[in-house]
């Protein structure tokens, strides 16, 4: 096989390759080195982290200052040498903005926010800026996915599932205000995580719709995105012990949504978790999705209209041309449209808390997108199954769950507004139930 058609993925779980950087085990140094390597190998095909020309010795100047400061493994933070991809929405000090946009860099020059020197006090190196689409919507940026070139990674933060994918980094931030986390990690076959709404503030990061927009991450393991909550929210409660959690799916409109090769993979991942004696429960639920899209909708795009003004009055001819359909919406959508759908988050997270406390219910399980990765890199897929759970602000997850004709899918969770704690850890349960039935054994045919 010669480089050019070996395959870019590799998997590094975050919680084991942390807990080896703190004990020594790996060398700081020397897995920059790898990580510079792979990108050197694939990132030309796949496209996930942004050119920067002195990476190579800033990165490893930053991990010179940090083995100086923690020579001894007792005392290294968590993250201890863990190397981050960073959407480039969000500022990091010493890097440019760009937003994925043509727009000179100068013009997103903000303070770094908490989420990234949260990262950093708690040990993580920042390998570089990875690919958004433009202003985080829905023009494309350059990245292929790692599966299948030929396939849309997913949107908008393209580059951070990707490069969580090739195993450039462990750990790669990015946000939703859609579905911009949870649908690429499904596209690329890894874990994607966001919490509840406001839990992680987004200061420091080019806003979309600030009603709805989440800081979220990508690793490879649910224990690796636990670790990272617990650094990036001031308020974590500690470790609570995991436990086999009630699964509700929303039966529906809602999920009649997806294609019938999605939730036939779907139906096969909750007749496996049936099966090994997690407790799944049908409940009607999100029979109205048709209004709850249009009111997220029209939410978002108010607020991308106004958050872009001034930028739009001087730089519009510079937006491409899905960013500036945007924005044209924009000046369409009502004082009462845009408010109702800022009622309607509300509204809607009280809904699923009572449909929840009814049913006896821990989580809700769906599909994160409507299928797999699409065919071509003009669309980064349809968000509408993630919709729903970002329009509430409720904690939600998408694990790797199997393939579809080649590609991956994955199984979305969704938890309690404000409960990250105690869904992680019931999410984590189910990603071990789920890792059990991939390990079983095949019947012959």
């Amino acid at each position: 096989m010669t480089p050019s058609q070996a395959s870019p993925l590799a998997a590094i779980p975050l919680a084991p390759r942390a807990a080896a950087l703190r004990e020594g085990a790996v060398d700081l140094h020397g897995q920059i080195d790898e990580a510079l390597e792979r990108i050197d190998r694939f990132d030309a095909r796949v496209r996930a982290f942004l050119p920067e020309p002195a990476r190579r010795e800033r990165v490893h100047a930053s991990a010179d200052v940090l083995a100086a400061r923690y020579p001894h493994p007792g005392s290294r933070p968590p993250l201890y040498g863990v190397l981050v991809g960073v959407k480039d929405i969000f500022a990091v000090d010493g890097l440019p903005t760009r937003a994925g946009s043509a727009i000179p860099p100068e013009e997103w020059v903000m303070p770094q926010g908490p989420a990234i020197s949260r990262l950093i006090a708690a040990g993580a190196i920042i390998l570089g800026k990875t690919v958004s689409t433009e202003f985080a919507s829905r023009e494309p940026g350059a990245t292929t996915n790692p599966h299948d070139a030929l396939h849309t990674p997913g949107g908008s933060s393209s580059g951070s599932g990707a490069g969580v994918a090739c195993g450039y980094v462990p750990l790669a931030i990015g946000s939703q205000t859609v579905g911009s986390v949870l649908r690429p990690a499904a596209f690329v076959g890894v874990v994607g995580y966001k919490g509840s709404y406001d839990r992680v503030s987004t200061d420091g990061a080019v806003p979309y719709s600030p009603s709805v927009d989440h800081v979220g991450w990508f690793t490879h393991d649910v224990a690796g995105s636990r670790l990272v909550a617990a650094a990036l929210y001031p308020d974590w409660r500690g470790d609570v012990e995991a436990r086999m959690p009630v699964v509700g799916v929303p039966v529906g409109p809602y999920l009649a949504q997806a294609q019938p090769a999605a939730l036939a993979a779907f139906e096969a991942t909750i007749a496996a978790l049936a099966a090994r004696g997690v407790e799944v429960r049908r409940v009607p639920l999100l029979e109205d999705i048709a209004g709850i899209n249009a009111r997220h909708s029209a939410l978002a795009t108010a607020e991308f209209g106004e958050v872009h003004a001034e930028r739009f009055a001087c730089w519009g001819s510079m937006f491409r041309a899905a960013s500036a359909a945007l924005f044209d919406r924009a000046q369409e959508v009502t004082p009462e449209a845009r408010a109702e759908g800022f009622i309607s988050r509300l509204e809607l997270r009280e809904r699923l808390a009572a449909a929840m406390d009814r049913h006896r219910i821990d989580l809700w399980a769906s599909v994160p997108a409507t299928g797999p990765a699409p065919l071509g890199l003009g669309s980064t897929g349809d968000a509408t199954m993630n919709l729903p759970w970002t329009h509430a602000g409720v904690p939600a997850i998408t694990l790797p769950a199997g393939t579809v004709d080649g590609l991956p899918v994955g199984l979305q969770l969704a938890g309690r507004f404000g409960a990250d704690e105690e869904f992680l850890a019931a999410a984590e349960a189910i990603d071990g139930v789920i890792g059990e039935t991939r390990r079983q054994p095949k019947p012959a045919d």
